[in-house]
């Protein structure tokens, strides 16, 4: 950019912060982190540890917000002032210095900007993400391991926790079933944009003839459900399972029979649990992942739209995907919802997936 150029990016940027303090009552905001900060000295505190983790939530929320738009503020400032060093000493060297940090802080703005625009009921939940093979065997198993892999790297890079609830291992490869719970600030807002079917096109590693395949696996995300929801679950309309769970060895050997399976028979909805030793805690989390679903069949009953919370939903195959991962005859992924492509296939794979949730999001609002 030009040095005029420059100038405008940065009263537009400015305009923006504005705009930003207007819409995000700081005053309000900090208020009430003073208040939960309180509430967390206490000594009875942790008595409750659902509702100290809920606290603790909000907290993070509430400073995430603050403290970020600070930090814009800051950044904002500082350029202002190496802009006038610039336009005084001109300085090549600190004239490209201000570009990038220019072209860095709009980027910054962007995120904080889509952070922002994350305000539906459920988007600052922690989300439940689960992955199922379409037809297609192994080949299909090996593309949900895959997936599980990106999505782990995705969590990783924002600093999310994740839990395996439930793993079912590929006969010869891969996963058959996967259900994962992400935790962190705005994680069911972010990944609800990957519901949907995602379709592989490669050569197989498991077909001798080195032929190209084409592979489906259906990703499902729900918000997980912390508070009453007002769904009442009768013990009677619940039939519970236990069995030993399974998995790949190390954590996940168990010589008891630990894991829990709850089927609500009204709605055939059932659920799986395997991640904890302890049966209890299995159950327990198996209660909140069918509670999540539950509510989101009244939630698509009471809208009689689908998609409101699930999502369209179609069959695992052909003509339903909503993004292609193309790595034969050339590399390129793309978002069938939003036209974006992306050609570095590999970074895609290990976790960058954020530009494609940014142009969901945003294509939602507009």
């Amino acid at each position: 950019m030009e040095l005029v150029e420059i100038r405008n990016e940065l009263d537009k940027i400015a305009s923006r912060v504005e705009d930003f303090r207007g819409s995000l009552d700081l005053d309000v905001k900090k208020e009430r982190i003073e208040e939960l900060e309180m509430r967390m000295a206490t000594p009875d505190f942790w008595n409750n540890q659902d509702e100290a983790q809920k606290v603790i939530d909000e907290v993070n929320g509430l400073k995430s917000y603050v403290n970020k738009f600070e930090e814009i503020e800051e950044g904002l400032d500082d350029l202002e002032v190496t802009y006038e060093l610039v336009k005084e000493e001109e300085d090549q060297e600190l004239f490209e210095e201000l570009n990038q940090e220019v072209t860095e802080l709009i980027k910054e703005i962007n995120n904080f900007e889509l952070q922002m625009l994350l305000s539906e009921p459920y988007d600052a939940n922690n989300a439940i993400l689960e992955l199922h093979p379409g037809a297609g065997g192994t080949e299909s198993q090996d593309w949900a391991s895959l997936l599980l892999r990106m999505y782990q790297r995705w969590a990783e890079n924002k600093n999310f926790k994740v839990e395996t609830l439930n793993y079912l291992p590929g006969d010869e490869a891969g996963v058959k079933s996967v259900t994962l719970l992400i935790k962190g600030h705005n994680a069911y807002g972010y990944l609800k944009a990957e519901k949907g079917v995602h379709r592989l096109v490669r050569i197989s590693p498991f077909d001798s003839s080195g032929r190209r395949h084409t592979s489906f696996v259906s990703c499902d995300v729900l918000p997980e459900m912390t508070e009453d929801t007002g769904i009442e679950i009768r013990s009677e309309d619940l039939n519970i399972d236990t069995y030993r769970a399974s998995g790949a060895g190390g954590q996940h050997v168990n010589t008891t029979d630990s894991a829990v399976r709850i089927t609500h028979i009204p709605t055939n909805i059932i659920v799986t649990c395997q991640n904890e030793r302890s049966q209890i805690k299995n159950r327990e989390a198996a209660m909140k992942m069918l509670k999540s679903k539950l509510h989101q069949v009244e939630i698509e009953r009471q809208q009689e739209e689908i998609s409101a919370i699930r999502g369209e939903q179609k069959e695992i195959g052909w003509g339903s995907q909503i993004r292609s991962y193309i790595f034969h005859p050339y590399s390129m992924v793309k978002d069938h919802r939003t036209h974006l492509d992306i050609g570095n296939t590999q970074g895609v794979m290990d976790g960058d997936i954020d530009p494609f949730i940014d142009a969901y999001l945003r294509s939602q609002i507009d």
